[in-house]
């Protein structure tokens, strides 16, 4: 379909035309005239093909017509991030767009201003919670991967949110996006939306199995590939790279892509010209001036992508990783061996996908396979719109028994169907305490037609779920979270605060318990930290059979705990060892343990550091607030902690920290030069700074800037800031 019979404002179009966006595919083509319509829309269609279009078109096509807001919810960050900028475009139109990803204890209020805003479904949840006042407002939710429903850690909060809505504003335009599922039809019976389910793609996808040097396709076609049968993996790689392609490869363990991605780098880096290193040589250059701590991770890394080739995995920085997605996107590096946590996350195609593993470990079962959904988003990111005339996604088999399973599941296989996950205890926990905080229902007979309203009772009986709401219910009465009065539920300060703090209330209850506890001994920073690491909410370190170190330390610390230990005999005893490990990194991280040091002792990668920083920051908030209830005089040692943790470093530091640009490594190089604070880096000459070392010469004037003096360590004139 051309632009010009698309019954569009020409406004909209034209902002279509300029970035070369000139018809449309066959399944927008379906979908759009039901979205321009207001209708309710699940688009079930496979990667690449156009999806966030129709829902970019349905929001402003909504909003210039009849105003009001659209909320566009994802579940990731780096996607929350990827589809603000595509929908900055329409900003022409006076739209004004806006994204939230960050703080879940806070209603944002900027967010009031904007048409479009963007944000993952924890943070949707959040404002929710909040009771922001702009929810009347919004004419259209998009979901985004839908199909994630099925997720048990984010289906549920997903699943509440569209429920929600439906019954605050039944007259919200949902459009929800997803993956090629076999029960799609279950999602739009829920929404009571118009389906599109389609397997058309842009660039057609060629399947295949490859055993030895041997691939046999989808199209029943058998072809040998050059080199020895012994590395198939190599040949794939070598084949597609000569053929000006990029690949991706997927793997089931972070040691894999980083062992796979370094034997590859040795073929890469023959089949990369002399113009491509000298550009990988200089944005290599630029990364790591702009880099305080080098680690051993980011060695490996940098001696990968010199060669053309990369490593992604969960235990990548969002720095690291953000780096070899983008050179990726800019076709400077052409192979990243990768977990399946690439597969749905943001959109990076490649020419070829090599699918080598088709089975993963579980701590339960074994080595079991992948589900088929997961190698059908593994394989929908071969073929390159614009570069590919097709796609290749490979799999590589042992031998022939396992070709024909691989053919004939997953090839030839169709996707599971997808379930709600709301009823899981920890679910019912969150959000039934959730929906009476916020007066969203306050009965057993609205809490009732609230299930009714869900997701689950669309798929099930929702008698077989009472049971455990009335039992959750008692839960939150027994442990103070809401009141019943008169056959009413009314939410206490301690069930608001939990419900906003956006915490499993298992883990409020426990925070509280510690705090109350903390009158009888003087806690330590251990204490509060092991207290958060002890929480549902905290997944803690796998505890390996060498780690008897860590039962030392719980003998070390055992009249600093704030949680009971267990007996040594009980079952819940290595759970206890394994939350204490965990508190023990982020000791270490906050004592300025370098990160190889955290990372060899532990096993960890930079990015399991900074999740787990990260969320036990967020606990002690949680912790600070119920301090503030129950035990004020702990408020002021848990704001330097809380600091402390956000940053990695020793309680001296929290002055020089506080500066922009000067983490914990440039100030502890400024404080061995003797700056302890910022007020003694003023007077001081840019020149004595920048030779600090870790600083140079930008730190050193992004100091200057910031304390407000010039490069002589002079006051900068006042004019200078009219």
């Amino acid at each position: 379909m051309k632009l010009d019979e698309i019954p569009l404002n020409k406004h909209i179009i034209n902002v279509l035309r300029n970035h070369k966006i000139f018809e449309l595919y066959p399944p927008q083509k379906e979908a759009l005239p039901h979205v321009i319509n207001g209708e309710n829309m699940v688009l079930s269609i496979p990667t690449a093909s156009g999806k966030s279009l129709i829902a970019y078109i349905g929001i402003v096509n909504k909003l210039i017509l009849e105003g009001g807001k659209a909320l566009y919810i994802v579940p990731l960050k780096a996607l929350a991030k990827e589809k603000y900028e595509e929908l900055k475009l329409f900003e022409i139109l006076g739209l004004k767009i806006g994204i939230s990803t960050g703080d879940l204890d806070d209603s944002d209020p900027r967010l009031f201003r904007y048409d479009v805003i963007v944000c993952t479904s924890e943070k949707a949840d959040s404002l929710l919670r909040h009771g922001v006042n702009w929810v009347d407002k919004v004419k259209v939710l998009v979901i985004d991967e839908i199909h994630l429903i099925n997720d048990p850690d984010r289906g549920p909060t997903l699943e509440v949110i569209i429920s929600r809505f439906k019954t605050l504003n039944p007259k919200t335009q949902i459009i929800a996006l997803s993956a090629t599922i076999k029960n799609a039809d279950d999602l739009s019976t829920w929404l009571n939306a118009k389906l599109i389910k389609s397997y058309w793609r842009p660039v057609p996808l060629k399947e295949g199995v490859c055993l030895k040097n041997k691939i046999k396709y989808d199209d029943g076609k058998t072809i040998t590939i050059n080199g020895t049968e012994k590395k198939p993996l190599n040949n794939l790689v070598k084949n597609s790279i000569k053929n000006k392609g990029q690949v991706l490869v997927f793997v089931n363990t972070r040691r894999s892509t980083i062992s796979v991605a370094n034997d590859l780098s040795m073929i890469m880096e023959k089949l990369i010209d002399k113009n491509e290193k000298m550009k990988l040589a200089t944005i290599l250059k630029s990364i790591k001036n702009n880099i305080s701590e080098i680690n051993s991770v980011d060695k490996k890394l940098f001696n990968c992508i010199m060669r053309g080739v990369a490593f992604h995995n969960a235990g990548l920085s969002s720095r690291q990783r953000q780096m070899v997605e983008n050179g990726f996107k800019n076709r400077l590096i052409k192979c990243i061996v990768a977990t399946p946590t690439l597969a749905a996350g943001i959109n990076i195609p490649a020419q070829c996908v090599i699918i080598r593993d088709l089975w993963r470990y579980d701590l339960n079962y074994g080595m079991r396979p992948i589900p088929i959904l997961e190698y059908k988003q593994q394989a929908g990111r071969a073929g390159r719109p614009r570069y590919d005339k097709t796609g290749e996604a490979i799999s590589i088999a042992k031998n022939e028994d396992q070709k024909e399973h691989i053919f004939n599941t997953y090839i030839l296989g169709e996707t599971e169907p997808i379930f709600s996950k709301l009823g899981s205890k920890s679910a019912l926990r969150m959000h039934l305490l959730s929906s009476i905080a916020t007066n969203f229902v306050n009965d057993i007979e609205n809490i009732y037609k609230f299930i009714d309203n869900t997701f689950y009772a669309c798929q099930s009986e929702t008698y077989a779920l009472k049971y455990d709401i009335d039992e959750t219910l008692n839960f939150l009465i027994e442990n103070g979270f809401i009141e019943s009065i008169n056959e009413r539920y009314e939410s206490t300060l301690f069930g608001k605060r939990t419900s906003s703090l956006y915490i499993d209330p298992l883990s409020a209850l426990l925070l509280k318990n510690a705090i109350e506890k903390s009158n009888c001994l003087q806690p330590s920073s251990l204490s509060f930290i092991h207290a958060v690491c002890s929480t549902p909410d905290v997944r803690s370190l796998y505890l390996r059979k060498g780690d008897f170190w860590v039962e030392e330390q719980a003998d070390d610390f055992k009249n600093e705990f704030l949680v009971d230990k267990p007996d040594i005999s009980s079952n819940e005893y290595d759970w206890f060892l394994s939350d204490l490990k965990t508190s023990l990194l982020v000791i270490d991280w906050i004592e300025e343990i370098p990160e190889d040091g955290i990372i060899s002792k532990y096993n960890v990668g930079p990015g399991d550091i900074h999740n787990i920083v990260e969320m036990v920051e967020w606990l002690l908030h949680a912790v600070r607030e119920f301090a503030r209830m129950y035990n004020y005089e702990y408020v002021t040692i848990l704001n330097d902690l809380i600091t402390r943790v956000h940053y990695g470093c020793k309680k001296e530091l929290l002055n020089l920290v506080s500066l922009k640009g000067i983490g914990r490594i440039r100030a502890r190089a400024l404080y061995k030069e003797n700056f302890k604070t910022i007020n003694d880096l003023r007077r001081i000459p840019l020149v004595r700074l920048s030779k600090i070392k870790t600083i140079g010469e930008g730190v050193a004037k992004n100091i200057k800037n910031q304390i407000g003096e010039d490069d002589r360590g002079k006051d900068k004139d006042i004019s200078e800031f009219v």
